[in-house]
């Protein structure tokens, strides 16, 4: 996508309806869903870094599993003796919006190489030993009758394993036992690729997108928001006014929304938490490998750190993950600053940080681990998936980095660690921003019709028409309407070429 630094004279003022900031996923999908709604309205994006997509929607920083709960163990915990699956069918049924916006997108012409970002992957959960089979198996009895969970199957047999699993297989001492669910059903998608799409789509609609240039400052100013804006290259500062403020900034947002004197971020705060993956560089074991099969989560490790053997698919190239090995840097981007979280301290969030500290001690620990691991750690713990795995064939690349939100509580807590994204908007819905990750992207679509709900509620009955074109399902559970996702279903796999 071609740059756009233009600079701007010192003082010199762009007013707006909707500006965005950050060239990410969000942004792009608000982004879309605005111009659809309302295209009189005027927009910007501005993005610090000098393309889009390049912090948490860049391929190589996320897993790409396109959260839909399929194979991701820790969203189906044991409560009460049970296997409780409320929140896997709740992250499913938002992952069937995004199926449906994207097909939409594609149909309008918005979206025009849907195979360039989303294809089909079997999704797979893997236990070892009788303990992890045990609740594997009941996982898989609790979601197998469950509509959005269709194309499951469960083997737990040596002969199963080995022809589905031949590099998991391979080497493997089977005197423990070990055995997998399946789901046909997965898919793999390019996040990064997804942007770009969206945003070539805008630019050619109109929305003025402006890489290098950073937003340093957000404050009120009459009946709009005024953006103090810096060119990254030329030092040049410039004001824009909106009428409408997104930022989708990532570990950024919180600190803009902090400037802007949303009171509703009082109290919150930021837990980075930054991660290594090892890529095969082998082709014969890439192309011998075709699934995305997650294990279990070490004691203490925060749900982004579920160890995973992850086939991705980038560039119509097919590539092979694992991991990701948790790590810590102070930064709040992979392309930020090492003083960012002590940048974020204030006084109304040091109970919150303090209390998280005493309460999170696990994933203290586990963090300490994890950063102190060398390469010959990280291909120990490879083994445990891939038993003769080798050095040379795999190298070390960064992950993202994500911030977790940390939600002031009532003492004596005082702070909660959310494994999660949270929507927070000032209470006139001129503002609003998108905090913490996982299931994050997978889920924006949903995540920005809550938006809209939200901050443009006295516009919903004129959109209602137009938003149930571009889902559907708008206001439904396809769990509970089993005929409407069957036809949503064959829609979205012909819309977005996943038919095998």
């Amino acid at each position: 996508m071609t740059q756009n630094n233009t600079a701007k004279t010192n003082g010199a003022s762009d007013e707006v309806d909707i500006a965005l900031v950050g060239a990410g996923i969000m942004s792009a999908t608000l982004g879309a869903m605005l111009r659809e709604l309302e295209p009189s309205w005027s927009q910007i994006i501005l993005e610090r870094l000098d393309a889009p997509a390049m912090e948490s929607s860049s391929p190589w920083n996320n897993a790409g599993t396109g959260h839909s709960a399929l194979c991701e163990q820790n969203y189906t915990p044991i409560k009460h003796g049970r296997v409780d699956i409320h929140k896997a069918i709740l992250i499913n049924e938002k992952f069937q919006v995004s199926r449906q916006f994207w097909s939409h997108q594609v149909n309008n012409g918005v979206l025009h190489d849907p195979q360039a970002f989303i294809n089909p992957v079997d999704h797979i959960s893997f236990a070892r030993g009788e303990e992890q089979i045990t609740f594997l198996k009941a996982r898989y009895d609790a979601l197998k009758n469950q509509k959005l969970f269709a194309g499951m199957d469960f083997v737990d047999t040596v002969e199963g394993f080995s022809e589905r699993l031949p590099i998991m297989a391979e080497g493997r001492d089977f005197s423990e036992p070990v055995a997998y669910a399946s789901n046909v059903n997965g898919t793999d998608v390019n996040f990064g690729a997804l942007t770009k799409q969206f945003l070539t789509a805008a630019k050619a609609a109109g929305t003025e997108i402006r890489y290098g240039n950073e937003v340093t400052t957000v404050k009120r100013s009459g009946e709009s928001w005024k953006l103090k804006v810096k060119n990254v290259h030329t030092g040049d500062q410039y004001v824009v006014k909106a009428k409408f403020v997104f930022v989708g900034a990532g570990g950024y947002a919180l600190d803009l929304l902090r400037k802007a004197g949303v009171p509703e971020v009082n109290g919150y705060a930021g837990f980075p938490v930054s991660g290594m993956w090892l890529r095969s560089t082998n082709q014969e074991l890439i192309d011998a490998h075709d699934a995305k099969v997650y294990g279990k989560a070490q004691v203490g490790a925060p749900p982004m750190s579920v160890p995973h053997l992850d086939t991705r698919v980038i560039n119509g190239k097919k590539g092979l993950l694992f991991g990701p090995f948790g790590g810590w840097t102070p930064k709040f981007l992979k392309k930020g600053s090492y003083l960012d979280l002590f940048k974020s301290i204030r006084p109304d969030n040091i109970p919150s940080y303090l209390g998280v500290a005493v309460q999170e001690w696990k994933l203290t620990k586990y963090l300490v681990e994890e950063v102190t691991k060398n390469t010959d750690a990280r291909i120990a713990d490879l083994r445990e998936y891939v038993p003769t795995a080798r050095a040379e064939d795999w190298e070390s690349i960064v992950a993202g980095q994500r911030v977790q939100v940390i939600k002031p509580t009532a003492a004596p807590r005082f702070g909660s660690l959310e494994f999660g994204t949270a929507l927070v908007n000032s209470i006139d819905g001129s503002i609003a921003g998108l905090l913490g990750a996982s299931p994050g992207a997978s889920i924006a679509p949903a995540a920005m019709v809550e938006l809209i709900e939200r901050c443009f509620g006295e516009y919903l009955i004129d959109w209602a028409p137009k938003i149930y074109e571009m889902i559907p399902s708008y206001n439904k559970k396809l769990s509970d309407n089993p005929d409407l996702y069957d036809e949503l279903w064959e829609y979205t796999q012909k819309t977005l070429k996943l038919q095998r």
